[in-house]
């Protein structure tokens, strides 16, 4: 369970669920573990720079008009950004989707630049093809905690993009989270895990001299780790402060 990119003792870093998405250098599009080859071609959009804004609106309007399927999720979160970009620059959805061309309309705008403002940890799982552009729209439609109750549910309980869908509009229309997940045969913090043999069996050993489920003493164990704060990015202060932009 360890972090290689985690000094022993640092604090661990804490992803705001609702932020809106700082837009710039490709942080998540332009990692190689993440987009693999594509990496190398990753652009950036800066809704300060005018040229950078041409850029993105010409981007917005490819990207309305192509098809792309699930092995272009990269290409996908770059029109996204390009998005998110646009409506920066421009000041609103409206403003954005004029400057992109006829052809876009303020409601793929609106659904796009969402996507973009989710959590960066959702949206690495979307790059690496893990969780569906189509599902990951429904789960930018819903605030806060339950960004990530449903991205974590995609990649746990293998949810449909209908499904998705549905939980987000139960979600907007008052539901719990947790309730809702549960309502629909899913259980929230249920996750298979792959462990070496030998902490295997020194986490059984342990669970059972102390009369506890081996869950609970993970969960314990995690805590600790992850500290207070929980680490919803993944990332440590120190790679935060580094990689501040998006």
């Amino acid at each position: 369970m360890s972090n290689p990119d985690r000094r022993p003792g640092e604090e661990p870093h804490e992803e705001p669920p609702d932020r809106a998405a700082d837009v710039g250098d490709p942080v998540v599009r332009g990692d190689p573990h993440v987009a693999g080859e594509h990496a190398d071609d990753a652009v950036g959009f800066d809704p300060t720079d005018e040229e950078s804004l041409r850029a993105a609106a010409e981007t917005v309007s490819r990207f309305a008009t192509q098809t792309v399927g699930a092995e272009d999720n990269v290409v996908l979160l770059r029109g996204a950004a390009a998005s998110a970009a646009l409506v920066r620059g421009e000041g609103s959805y409206k403003a954005a989707a004029q400057r992109a061309g006829d052809s876009v309309t303020v409601s793929f705008v609106r659904k796009w630049a969402r996507v973009h403002d989710l959590p960066q940890s959702v949206r690495r799982h979307v790059a690496r093809g893990e969780i569906p552009p189509t599902a990951a729209k429904h789960v930018a439609r819903v605030d806060g905690e339950a960004r990530f109750a449903l991205a974590w549910a995609i990649l746990d309980a293998d949810l449909t993009v209908r499904e998705v869908r549905r939980l987000a509009s139960e979600i907007n229309d008052g539901t719990d989270p947790e309730r809702a997940l549960r309502e629909h045969g899913v259980s929230p913090g249920r996750l298979d895990v792959d462990l070496p043999f030998d902490t295997y069996r020194r986490l059984r050993v342990t669970a059972s001299l102390e009369n506890r489920t081996p869950g609970a003493v993970v969960s314990d164990a995690l805590d600790a780790y992850l500290g207070d704060d929980g680490d919803d990015d993944g990332r440590s202060r120190n790679e935060a402060g580094r990689r501040s932009r998006n």
